[in-house]
């Protein structure tokens, strides 16, 4: 079954907790703070693998979640870092955030990676927390939750040559006559229902990849029949064939055919229309063919037209040798869908600008908005009486007490930060 569209869910595992512990040895006195850290969490990564060629996988597993990290140990014992997990996906896979629509990566060679969820860090021990002042903390920080997020897969084939063309021009029977690939072939509309790819072997170990892509139709462009399924492949693609019936054998009209293509072209990407392109005069071992190729090349001088036969082989050899030259001396195309590969190699990071604090009143309870703060909710002990006085130093020191009161927030009032609730003590 091909899938070319998937949606899932990732987590990154959440760090191990860091511990409070002490030094037991038997001649150290007094031994102080030993707690150790939390292990980091796993990430969600990723992975090509060249052996895959559809996305059908993610019907059936759609949640994945990377392992968490280890607590930290006695004797300042570093928790082990939980396992990263790997998900396998076809050459030619776009990956974008569902919710936020931002581009993550575009996964085209064997062995591309792409995190997608990165794991928490794990916790600090008590031996973290030990100074001058407070020698004996009884501090420890509980892991921080691993990334989350829901994300969009999309696969778009990779060939070097796509055949194009109204659905019974003959394009997989093209396909199977010039490689070992086995297409689906019927006399009606829509037999082809998803890209199907060969290898076209040529003298000296030569060959290219060459794709049959579902058939085209009027208003394509705005979704219509196989529409945006169908052109979202295209973009890949160095060389653009169109198969034409020359021998009309529906009855349709072969100029008017290949007008009405190329405007379907044009209207999904401007980008298509510099593509290079040759034309297929296929079935010409049928009657009329010789009439109607002879309107066609009047009606288009301008393009290179090979006549073939893909029943009887007719013209392949000299067909199949003029597209392995264009492929060879046309660079990989760039989608306008898509982020280019430099820019996302040469992507320049800056500081964040200072996430403001905000304050709601929803209900009678005042809710506190800021990452920060929400993350240090998540990671506090709040069972730790060190902990609960740490977390209300910081709380004074950020401004968020201040910044309650001038909201009206009064002894006794219901706070909330993240999912945890307080009672205000002014």
């Amino acid at each position: 079954m091909f899938v070319d569209h998937a949606v899932i869910y990732v987590k990154g595992g959440n760090g191990g907790n860091g511990i409070v512990s002490w030094r037991r040895e038997k001649y150290v006195p007094r031994g102080g703070p030993a707690g150790g850290d939390g292990g980091r969490g796993g990430d969600v990564v990723l992975v090509v693998d060249e052996g895959l060629r559809t996305l059908v996988d993610f019907r059936y597993q759609r949640h994945f979640k990377a392992k968490s990290g280890e607590p930290g140990g006695p004797a300042k014992r570093h928790g082990a870092d939980g396992e990263d997990l790997v998900i396998k996906v076809p050459p030619g896979t776009l990956v974008r955030d569902r919710n936020t629509g931002e581009f993550l990566g575009d996964l085209v060679q064997p062995g591309d990676r792409l995190v997608v969820a990165r794991g928490g860090r794990g916790g600090r021990g008590n031996a973290h927390f030990a100074n001058s002042i407070r020698k004996a903390p009884e501090i420890a920080e509980k892991g921080e939750p691993g990334e989350e997020r829901v994300i969009e897969l999309e696969l778009r084939v990779l060939a070097d040559v796509g055949l194009v063309g109204y659905p019974s021009v003959g394009k997989s029977t093209l396909l199977r006559a010039m490689t070992r690939a086995e297409p689906k072939v019927g006399a009606y509309p829509f037999t082809t229902l998803h890209p199907e790819l060969g290898v076209v072997e040529l003298s000296d170990g030569r060959s290219f990849v060459m794709a049959d892509l579902p058939g085209l139709i009027e208003g394509a462009h705005e979704g219509r029949g196989l529409g945006h399924q169908f052109l979202r492949h295209i973009e890949r693609t160095k060389v653009l064939v169109h198969v034409i019936d020359m021998a009309a054998v529906d009855g349709r009209d072969p100029v008017a055919d290949y007008r009405v293509i190329e405007d379907e072209l044009a209207q999904y990407s401007a980008e298509l229309v510099n593509r290079p392109r040759v034309v297929a005069a296929n079935k010409m071992d049928l009657p009329q063919a010789m009439e109607h190729l002879a309107r066609f090349r009047s009606a288009y001088p301008e393009l290179e037209i090979f006549p073939i036969s893909g029943v009887t082989h007719e013209g392949l050899r000299p067909f199949a040798e003029r597209l392995y030259e264009l492929v060879q001396t046309t660079p990989v195309p760039h989608s306008a869908n898509v982020a280019p590969a430099d820019e996302l190699a040469h992507r320049v990071y800056r500081l964040a600008e200072e996430v403001p604090l905000t304050i709601r009143k929803e209900d009678g309870v005042f809710v506190v908005e800021h990452p920060e703060i929400e993350k240090l909710v998540q990671m506090t002990n709040f069972d730790q009486y060190d902990a609960v006085k740490r977390f209300q130093r910081i709380m004074q020191m950020r401004g968020v007490d201040d910044a309650l009161r001038a909201h009206g927030a009064k002894d006794g009032d219901v706070i909330r930060i993240g999912d945890m609730v307080f009672d205000f003590v002014d």
